[in-house]
């Protein structure tokens, strides 16, 4: 059993109020995406690190390239989402990621998590992002219960809480 409908579509893009917009991410996006999260990387790490181990010291252009085709192959089964934020339409420059993914612990139909770039921490840019988000998948995402870890629960109650278990076969 899937965790989506079979017959949904995912979403393609939201827009910002700001006039930023989110878009599935590509393994194209590398050049962009490398230079963002090893530029954010020690506040990504203490957010990430412990439960993803990610971002690592040495992440290399091709590991990220890698981790980005995962991705994309992720958000084509719809497994699970990576977004990709973006200010302008140009897309010339990878600003943070929103993720969607399917529960590994119980209690929700969803575990959402976003990051941007150490420059839009406390801007309106990560206020919007962190507005239009709940609001978006409430709108367009078949979800009665999304829990958002790291911060409506910190990443380490969400650690304690029990696992989903796996469907009988």
């Amino acid at each position: 059993m899937s965790w989506l409908p079979d017959d949904w579509r995912h979403p393609e893009r939201l827009d910002l109020p700001t006039g930023h917009h989110l878009r599935p991410i590509r393994a194209d996006d590398v050049e962009i995406d490398h230079p963002a999260v090893m530029g954010s990387r020690e506040r990504l790490w203490e957010t990430f690190g412990q439960v993803w181990g990610w971002p690592p010291a040495d992440l290399t252009l091709e590991q990220d390239r890698d981790e980005l085709a995962w991705h994309q192959r992720e958000i084509a089964e719809h497994r699970s989402f990576n977004y990709a934020l973006f200010a302008d339409e140009a897309e010339s420059a990878l600003l943070g990621c929103v993720y969607v993914d399917p529960p590994e612990k119980v209690g929700a139909d969803a575990d959402v998590s976003w990051w941007v770039v150490d420059d839009l921490v406390a801007t309106p840019a990560e206020a919007a992002l962190a507005e239009a988000v709940p609001a978006w998948l409430a709108a367009r995402w078949p979800f009665g219960r999304v829990r958002y870890p790291g911060r409506e629960l910190t990443w380490a109650e969400w650690e304690a809480l029990p696992e989903v278990s796996p469907p009988p076969r």
